[in-house]
């Protein structure tokens, strides 16, 4: 995949994070044209993970599937 500028991205947490328990542990997303950034909530400047669209499509209907 290209390079993804994602320095003026909006990146969104789960609603399920915080509350203890370590629940603290959380990724946040960024939805940038055909790409998905990924990074740690608590090290917003420890570098990122970007996917395309399809592999986050399988990865997100795994982690569904998972869940039932």
């Amino acid at each position: 995949m290209s390079t993804v500028e994602l320095s003026g991205a909006v990146w969104r947490k789960s609603s399920r994070s915080g509350g203890g328990g370590g629940g603290d542990n959380c990724v946040e997303v960024a939805f940038v044209d055909a790409a998905v950034g990924v990074r740690d909530s608590k090290n917003t400047c420890g570098g990122h993970l970007v996917f395309d669209g399809a592999a986050w499509q399988a990865f997100a209907g795994g982690v569904l599937a998972s869940r039932s």
